[in-house]
């Protein structure tokens, strides 16, 4: 008997419950693809591209919706001879300033034999070679800057590509810039002539409800798993949970995709409802661990030292408890420990994380309001989570907690 056979009753093709999957329909979208689409007329009448600025949250169909639509605008132009249009991505998650934003444009327009360095030039002179760039694809080319947010205040260059025609930079391309940002705060970080240039439209991608993504789902589900392979209400589920929580279909679908693993690993033949809980569990665990691994320093600082109060049985516990355990594990770790109110403000991001559960309390009419924090999650999350952190001496408590749990 093998040891492995295709499934033949959940998952008919999972890859399009998949993040990088691109649907070739978008469902739940109608209001934004209509401004979206008004937004880009210009490119297909030949004349110079706006500038669109698109901001929302993670999984509300940002970068989905503009890859689908740019598909399209690229494949309609194609039927007019005077339009000649170029589509280049550009992901700016690690990019942290105009210079690297410009440097990797430059890399993304050339070829690979012949890319720049990352470091080593001015930076009007990156800006020179991009326009050179530019003008030799030439005819109408879209910038799209991914995660554009991540540049933070340095943001020259969303100002410089989009006046590089008028200002005489550039001779034979007409570019337009298409930013895509989760932070809803960035536009109003951005200087005031960037605002006017990059903003030049605007489209709001609000979370999805549950209709929408009950849509979404039933339409991947369609091709995705066999026939009758989910249960009763399983969709409905998975749409109305993600639409409580974030409205996103990223969320939703990694749902129904984590409840169709449960359901396979379990020999059943269809997904149930209790198998989507089961998902919602899953994944909420691996946020949270994840989100401890991504900590600053001082965020797993302070977390350790609250883990080993924990294991001590000392919780809940408050900051003039938790702050001597915290100074101590830093300087054994050789960091600087940060003072008792900066390591305050790290314990309450441990409590919008959910990671801990923060109550105030009164100490009586003489007295003010101060906070006591307990784990809001397992703590054997917490102790695999730790486990992988660099560079931190750990307590005794702790560490003797790491090695039970990797017998």
């Amino acid at each position: 008997m093998a040891t492995f056979t295709r499934d033949t009753e959940i998952f008919r093709d999972e890859d399009m419950l998949r993040e990088d999957y691109q649907p070739d329909s978008i469902a739940g979208r109608e209001a934004v693809l209509d401004a979206y689409k008004t937004a880009l007329q210009p490119v297909v009448n030949g004349a110079q591209p706006r500038n669109v600025f698109l901001y929302g949250k993670t999984g509300v169909g940002k970068t989905a919706v503009s890859r689908y639509l740019l598909d399209e605008l690229q494949q309609d132009t194609m039927r007019y001879d005077d339009v000649d249009l170029s589509v280049f991505w550009l992901n700016c998650t690690n990019l942290s300033s105009s210079y690297q934003v410009a440097v990797n444009l430059v890399n993304t327009l050339r070829s690979v034999d012949d890319q720049i360095s990352t470091t080593g030039y001015p930076q009007q002179r990156v800006f020179d070679l991009l326009y050179e760039e530019l003008d030799t694809v030439g005819g109408t080319v879209l910038l799209v800057l991914d995660e554009i947010d991540h540049i933070g205040t340095d943001d020259e260059i969303l100002y410089e590509i989009p006046r590089a025609r008028s200002n005489g930079y550039l001779t034979d391309v007409k570019p337009g810039v298409i930013g895509i940002s989760n932070d809803f705060g960035f536009r109003e970080s951005l200087s005031p002539k960037v605002k006017d240039t990059l903003c030049e439209e605007e489209i709001h991608f609000s979370p999805y409800n549950a209709v929408e993504l009950e849509e979404i789902l039933h339409r991947r589900a369609e091709e995705a798993l066999y026939d009758d392979a989910t249960g009763s209400g399983v969709i409905s589920l998975c749409a109305a949970t993600a639409a409580q929580d974030t409205g996103s279909a990223r969320q939703a679908l990694d749902l129904l995709y984590k409840a169709g693993e449960i359901a396979r690993a379990g020999d059943q033949s269809r997904i149930a409802e209790s198998d989507v809980y089961e998902a919602r569990n899953k994944l909420e665990q691996s946020q949270i661990e994840q989100g401890m691994r991504e900590l600053t320093k001082h965020g797993h600082l302070a977390l350790v030292a609250t883990l080993q109060l924990a294991l001590e049985e000392e919780t809940p516990t408050r900051v003039r408890e938790i702050f001597p355990r915290y100074r101590a594990i830093a300087r054994h770790s050789d960091v600087d420990p940060l003072v008792r109110r900066r390591m305050h403000d790290h314990l309450a991001d441990l409590a919008m994380l959910g990671i801990l559960d923060r109550h105030g309390r009164n100490e009586g009419r003489s007295g003010g309001q101060y906070y006591e924090y307990q784990f809001s999650v397992d703590l054997d999350l917490v102790i695999d989570a730790v486990d992988d952190f660099e560079n931190v001496t750990l307590p005794r408590t702790v560490a003797r907690s790491i090695r039970a749990r990797n017998r």
